[in-house]
């Protein structure tokens, strides 16, 4: 299912993948932390993005993305990818 959402002044492609279809290893902007195969999550890009510019977030993330800091720091047990 695929949606668009404002963020930031901009439009955004959102579309809900489901954990059948999630067959890779993703960093989530929001959190960076990884979303590994098999878990459900939510792919964002800017309507008049590129198809590159696509991002992985977890669904919790993409909803709290206005409280998140835009300055992130990596755990230490984050994998380095």
């Amino acid at each position: 299912m695929e949606n668009t959402d404002e963020w930031r002044g901009e439009e955004w492609v959102v579309r809900q993948v489901s954990g059948q279809s999630a067959a890779k290893h993703y960093r989530c902007p929001g959190c960076d932390q990884e979303i590994p195969p098999g878990v459900p999550h939510v792919v964002a890009w800017q309507r008049e993005g590129r198809v590159d510019d696509r991002r992985h977030w977890h669904r919790a993330c993409w909803n709290a993305r206005d409280r998140r800091s835009a300055r992130l720091q990596r755990s230490r047990q984050a994998p380095r990818y």
